[in-house]
């Protein structure tokens, strides 16, 4: 196991449940019209949002690296009646899915230990297995909570849509639909009034 394995490992084994089990509202903002079939979920967690688009009549591969969120997804998702996820464990780095998908999304795809070019790498991986007619999302933090005065990673940059869009480097045959930044309200463990914003992007690939 690799220290990128290990930090995830220890991520989730740290907590009995890290994240609320919900699917990541961009996610459903966006995913809500489409028309269910294929879709690959990239770093998947805890599995709130192969959950949430398995009830939806959608068929799910789930990946994440860690063995620890994996196997909690899978509890989750049959405590949920969700069946027929597919759940592989890949560090996108250096493994990624076979096949293509109608949907491919990538929420919340940050990682303070990742070596540069691994994230970009894994965003070009998923922008190829779009299948024709298909869409990917890519949804991330636009930056830290305005309340926290001492982030946890100074240095720590979030990708613009504009810079994940530069990093796809997209052939012709693709549709810009969506370059947005979302803020909303987003209050502090102690009660801390803020907000926080996230970025979101969706592009289709050409039927």
């Amino acid at each position: 196991m690799d220290s990128t394995q290990q930090f995830w490992e220890d991520f989730y084994r740290d907590k009995d449940q890290v994240w609320s089990g919900k699917a990541n509202p961009l996610l459903v903002r966006e995913v809500a019209e489409l028309t269910p079939g294929a879709a690959l979920d990239l770093g998947c967690g805890e599995g709130g949002d192969a959950i949430w688009l398995t009830q939806r009549g959608w068929r799910v591969t789930a990946v994440d690296i860690s063995d620890v969120a994996l196997k909690r997804a899978a509890g989750h998702a049959a405590e949920a009646g969700a069946d027929g996820i597919v759940w592989e464990r890949h560090d996108l780095a250096k493994s990624f899915p076979e096949g293509s998908f109608d949907l491919v999304s990538a929420q919340f795809f940050h990682s303070p230990v990742a070596v540069d070019g691994e994230r970009d790498k894994a965003l070009r991986h998923a922008s190829e297995a779009v299948a024709p007619g298909g869409t990917l999302i890519v949804a991330g933090h636009a930056g830290w909570p305005t309340w926290l005065e001492e982030p946890p990673h100074k240095d720590f940059h979030f990708p613009t849509p504009a810079e994940v869009l530069e990093t796809l480097a997209l052939a012709d045959g693709w549709t810009v639909e969506l370059q947005e930044v979302v803020t909303r309200d987003f209050p502090g463990p102690e009660g801390q009034q803020g907000t926080r914003s996230d970025n979101v992007l969706r592009v289709r690939r050409s039927a």
